[in-house]
């Protein structure tokens, strides 16, 4: 798991670079201002979250807690959930996708929790 965490999370936030470059020079003059900052807000999201998919691969490569990988799953999911709906609302103006961006809030939440829990079970002294 902690490869496949590793590489998506690399890849996830190459992703988010050249969908911010997309954001920035050809969605800017197509879509309203605030249309624009939803999109922006799942690029930095999912920036943040694929940063969060390398620490925990990371920590899975040194740690050897299988239990991580329930966070790692978890910061995914957000980034689908999350960010992956505010694009889709974005692209294709279907607002009720919106909906889904708590659901993704809510997977990435979880996600730094169990996080946060497994490292105080793991590196007790």
């Amino acid at each position: 798991m902690a490869r496949i965490f590793l590489v998506l999370g690399a890849l996830l936030a190459g992703i988010a670079v050249a969908l911010g470059a997309f954001a920035a020079h050809g969605l800017a003059p197509r879509v309203t201002p605030e249309r624009l900052q939803t999109f922006e807000t799942g690029v930095r999201y999912q920036m943040y979250h694929a940063l969060a998919l390398l620490l925990t691969g990371w920590l899975l490569h040194q740690l050897g807690t299988s239990g991580l990988t329930l966070a790692g799953w978890c910061f995914l999911t957000g980034i689908v959930l999350f960010s992956g709906s505010l694009y889709i609302l974005v692209l294709t103006d279907t607002p009720w996708l919106g909906a889904l961006a708590p659901l993704g809030g809510a997977a990435f939440m979880l996600g730094w929790g169990w996080l946060a829990w497994e490292l105080w079970k793991t590196l007790r002294a």
